[in-house]
């Protein structure tokens, strides 16, 4: 049959190929990062696929060169501001990102990333945030929010250390340096690597699996993982939402924000 649009957000785009639907992340220019329009998107795609009966799995991919760059400083620096005039993260953590990450882990079907180029930052936390991640052999996983002076947002202080454990989060978490596709997968952080050539491919026929497989038992299956990781979850998201506040108050922020836009390294004074 092959995808056919059913619907074209100004910044993501819904498709389908019978049962297995694809919500295509669709900011190619900035490699796919987040801004107030995306979220909006991303939110309704995933709604939308969420209550769909025809809809049996999902995959989650990014147009252009990668999967995602994570948030748009650009939109961050000049969006919600605190009365002090920093960047109100927190709201927009709670507000917008959020939805987004818990209506992935609640939604009753498969949901797969399919992960090529750079996955970083919240575009990380979204691919973790689904149930199967992916990956072409040329991809690569960051938390790179230390490197603004940042903490990991958007459900990373959980996923990453259920699936790798706590020495290899706190050192991606600290060190803020990219993980190859081989890495992440020797590690545990995702399911599978495909060459290039082959991965497309390789993702539409696990799409196909999933949506021609036991869509109740594929849900029950979802229910179990959540019940023991939203034990801490809904808590978690909350305290990532108010340290980070607490960092975006920081002139560490300030001074990572500055250099990002200059593009030169950060000089980190500690406060």
């Amino acid at each position: 049959m092959g995808e056919q649009v059913v619907h074209a957000y100004e910044t993501v785009n819904l498709l389908a190929d019978g049962p297995a639907a694809t919500i295509e992340l669709n900011r190619p220019d900035t490699l796919n990062a987040w801004n107030r329009q995306f979220a909006e998107d991303l939110l309704a795609a995933i709604q939308k696929v969420s209550g769909d009966p025809g809809v049996r799995s999902v995959v989650i991919r990014g147009a252009g060169r990668g999967f995602s760059s994570g948030a748009d400083l650009r939109d961050i620096a000049a969006d919600s501001l605190t009365p002090a005039g920093r960047p109100d993260v927190q709201k927009i953590l709670v507000g917008r990102y959020h939805p987004i990450i818990e209506g992935i882990r609640r939604m009753r079907k498969p949901v797969i990333a399919a992960v090529h180029g750079p996955a970083v930052g919240i575009g990380l936390s979204l691919a973790l945030a689904c149930d199967l991640v992916v990956a072409s052999e040329t991809a690569y996983f960051l938390l790179a929010f230390i490197n603004i002076g940042l903490v990991p947002d958007g459900g990373a202080s959980v996923f990453v250390p259920a699936r790798i454990g706590f020495a290899r989060a706190v050192e991606m978490a600290m060190l803020g340096e990219r993980v190859p596709a081989g890495r992440a997968l020797d590690w545990g952080l995702i399911n599978q690597v495909h060459p290039d050539g082959e991965f497309t491919a390789a993702v539409a026929e696990l799409a196909g699996r999933l949506a021609a497989g036991p869509t109740a038992a594929y849900a029950a299956v979802k229910r179990q993982s959540n019940n023991w990781l939203e034990a801490a979850f809904p808590g978690q998201l909350a305290v990532e939402a108010a340290i980070q506040q607490e960092m975006a108050a920081t002139d560490d922020f300030a001074e990572g924000l500055a250099a990002f836009a200059e593009r030169r390294p950060a000089h980190f004074a500690g406060s």
